[in-house]
């Protein structure tokens, strides 16, 4: 079906190029990040495997209507897709429609969540094959896409942000979800939280739940002081059983050192991170590390033994990167990563990348 509709948006904005005021209020827009990734885990093959790796490349349009008394009509429309493989085909990203006025933006659709928002705010290496969500610096809330968990990416949901008073903005998201596959009540997730910057700071506070009762909520706090290229942040996350719910790859379970896909319950996966920024010219250097905590009591594994065990995911993370900046638009970047899990003598994943994004 995408097939068939993208070639009809593509000639529709060849065409209207004839008008001027056809398409003044569309942009095309979109992201390419491919990096070359050499990664090594210690308690695998202890090999080394290398690949290219493109990371949530996308491309889409974003517009918006002048509907006269301060009020706009807007819409976004996002595609990922994979330069480096074929046959992937696309998948969405946020999508939606709202509109926007002196009172607040409002939008409905597939939503990138307030709790995601504030921390890509937080990472000078975002959308890359280093980013912080991918290696444990930010949890697993950052990531993912649904309407019956607390995830990064919300569907079928409705999201509010207010205007700007004095440098703050509020902000608040709600899923709508009437039923589940079993038809019966589900989930509605949904997630409050606030920012404010003035001075060189930047300092939110977020709020999220699953709605599921119970352990189904996590919280955290973040901010960022400096000028320039000259900065440090940091965000602590604080575990009501949201990070501990959400699957996830754990290293090295059992005897064999052999993955297995969990799912945890109880409110011990708290993660924080403290980073900088310095730089030159159009050169800069990153550094960060971060830990995050285990994930309670295991309830679901590809693993039997493991039902009812402790979740012992407790890990240290670290890395530094260095980008150069060719433009405003394109960046070279190189950079070493690292993971060091608790569990027994000491699961550790590492990678050396060195990749290219462009944003258009």
């Amino acid at each position: 079906m995408i097939k068939k509709i993208l070639p009809v948006m593509i000639g529709a904005a060849l065409v209207g190029g004839m008008s001027s005021t056809a398409i003044a209020d569309v942009t095309a827009m979109g992201h390419i990040d491919t990096s070359f990734v050499s990664s090594k885990n210690k308690n695998r093959s202890g090999d080394t495997l290398n690949n290219l790796t493109c990371t949530t490349c996308s491309f889409g349009f974003k517009g918006s209507e002048d509907l006269g008394n301060g009020l706009s009509a807007i819409f976004k429309i996002d595609f990922q897709y994979d330069t480096t493989e074929r046959n992937r085909g696309l998948t969405d990203r946020d999508q939606w429609a709202g509109v926007n006025s002196n009172w607040g933006k409002l939008r409905i659709g597939t939503i990138s969540t307030v709790y995601k928002s504030h921390g890509a705010m937080l990472d000078p290496i975002y959308r890359t094959s280093i980013q912080g969500r991918d290696w444990g610096l930010q949890s697993n809330l950052h990531t993912g896409a649904g309407d019956t968990e607390a995830q990064g990416r919300a569907t079928n949901t409705i999201r509010y942000d207010s205007p700007t008073f004095a440098g703050f903005q509020a902000a608040a998201h709600y899923t709508v979800q009437n039923e589940d596959d079993n038809n019966s009540s589900a989930n509605s997730p949904w997630g409050i939280g606030g920012h404010w910057q003035g001075g060189g700071f930047l300092v939110f506070a977020d709020y999220i739940t699953s709605d599921a009762g119970g352990d189904d909520d996590a919280w955290k706090v973040g901010g960022r002081w400096g000028f320039d290229k000259f900065a440090i942040f940091g965000q602590y996350e604080g575990d009501g059983g949201a990070i501990s719910g959400r699957d996830r790859i754990i290293v090295g379970t059992d005897a064999d050192g052999d993955e297995s896909t969990i799912r945890g319950t109880g409110d011990g996966a708290d993660t924080w991170f403290v980073g900088g920024t310095a730089g030159f010219g159009n050169n800069l250097i990153y550094a960060a590390y971060g830990q995050g905590g285990d994930k309670g009591v295991v309830t679901d594994s590809q693993d039997p033994l493991l039902i009812g065990e402790t979740a012992d995911t407790s890990y240290k993370s670290w890395e530094i990167v260095g980008v150069h900046s060719m433009s405003k638009r394109t960046k070279l970047y190189t950079g070493y990563v690292q993971q060091d899990f608790d569990k027994g003598d000491g699961d550790k994943v590492s990678a050396f990348t060195l990749g290219m994004k462009h944003t258009f």
